[in-house]
């Protein structure tokens, strides 16, 4: 056996157990399974929002730079001749999937006039990537480049006029991936949550949560997380939003929201259980409705904040969010934080963050976006 047979023997061990910690099946080399794939195409309309007869829909698939294959709904206006449009990408919210919020705002703004394509991020959703719900700050702001990139192939597309819309936890990535990709020509955001400040600093009432003591604390937690699922082989369920009581001890959900709605609720706790586990926004593959992320993805958020050169954001950029949204307060800072002399900050009268993922309510300013987007992507 020579040296570099005897390194590659060696390194087999090691294959095989980052192979089984992903939840990715052993596989020889004459397979062709790839974890990247899409999870799965369903055709049928199966989204929380009744479809639209003025509106063309086709499923697509693109990849993104990582070689992970996103899943999308691509929205077109029946009566769009031979124009080639202005186009938006939409994503969000943070655990949800495109046949809820993004793909309503995805279809409506269709009805307007824009080619729009609404798509689940990697590892969530119909989109590829092993193991399943994982978030990354730096994979999820690619995957809204590279649904530029799928938009700007499109026919129907004038890949000059694209713009870019995020939702909730979306709203971040969108501002993130505006500060770095210039092929985007406007940016707008609903009720956004800026996830690294969410997951590193904690999501109070209107400040950050944590201490530099909690921070520490929630870091060794999820550290020692790692070394269980070292240990057991697999990645363990848990929920992104982590407590740190007053005697520094650490606790999080198994899943992100409970089976059934406690007594004398928190009210945000009780505003996404109404949205995401009844029937009005519940979908089976959205990770909010049904399950958990994995326990430990909070610490690719802890430091790698988004929103670091967001003052080197240029292009037009709206930011919208509701009087009474808990997540108010990042909405406010992200819009003092982007550098575009161009930008604008609209404060919905009366909504809190969960009126602004569907219109039950009747408070999504679509007008507003619709606007803003004819405005900027001529």
């Amino acid at each position: 056996m020579n040296g570099f047979t005897r390194k590659i023997t060696a390194a087999i061990p090691s294959l095989l157990l980052c192979a089984s910690l992903s939840g990715v099946p052993t596989m020889s080399y004459a397979e062709t399974t790839n974890p990247n794939d899409p999870v799965s195409m369903v055709k049928e309309w199966d989204k929380t929002f009744p479809k639209s007869d003025k509106v063309e829909h086709r499923k697509v698939s693109f990849h993104n730079r990582y070689g992970i294959t996103l899943v999308g709904d691509l929205y077109l206006p029946e009566d769009r001749g031979d124009r080639k449009l202005a186009a938006i990408a939409v994503s969000g919210p943070f655990g949800a999937v495109k046949e809820q919020s993004s793909g309503l705002y995805a279809q409506t703004l269709a009805e307007q006039g824009f080619v729009t394509l609404a798509f689940d991020p990697s590892y969530t959703g119909e989109s590829g990537g092993y193991p399943r719900n994982v978030a990354s700050p730096d994979i999820n702001t690619e995957d809204f480049s590279a649904a530029v990139d799928f938009l700007g192939l499109q026919k129907e597309v004038d890949r000059n006029r694209i713009g870019i819309l995020g939702i909730c936890g979306w709203g971040g990535m969108a501002l993130n991936d505006a500060a770095m990709d210039t092929r985007v020509k406007a940016v707008a955001t609903s009720v956004m949550y800026d996830m690294s400040r969410a997951m590193g600093h904690g999501v109070g009432n209107g400040k950050d949560r944590y201490t530099t003591a909690d921070r520490r604390a929630v870091l060794h937690y999820l550290n020692e997380q790692r070394w269980k699922d070292a240990e057991n082989g697999r990645y363990a369920p848990g929920g992104h939003d982590i407590y740190v009581d007053g005697k520094g001890n650490v606790t999080a959900a198994e899943r992100v929201l409970p089976e059934t709605l406690p007594a004398n609720p928190d009210p945000v706790l009780k505003e996404f259980f109404d949205y995401y586990r009844m029937p009005r926004g519940y979908h089976a593959r959205s990770v909010n409705s049904t399950s958990a992320w994995n326990a430990t993805m909070p610490l690719s958020f802890m430091n790698m904040p988004l929103l670091s050169y967001a003052n080197e954001i240029t292009i037009p950029t709206l930011i919208v969010t509701g009087e009474k949204a808990h997540s108010r307060y990042f909405a406010e800072d992200a819009y003092k934080a982007v550098g575009s002399k161009e930008k604008e900050l609209v404060i919905v009268p009366g909504a809190n963050h969960v009126d602004l993922y569907d219109n039950a309510a009747g408070k999504i300013p679509f007008a507003k976006f619709e606007q803003f987007f004819k405005t900027h992507l001529r």
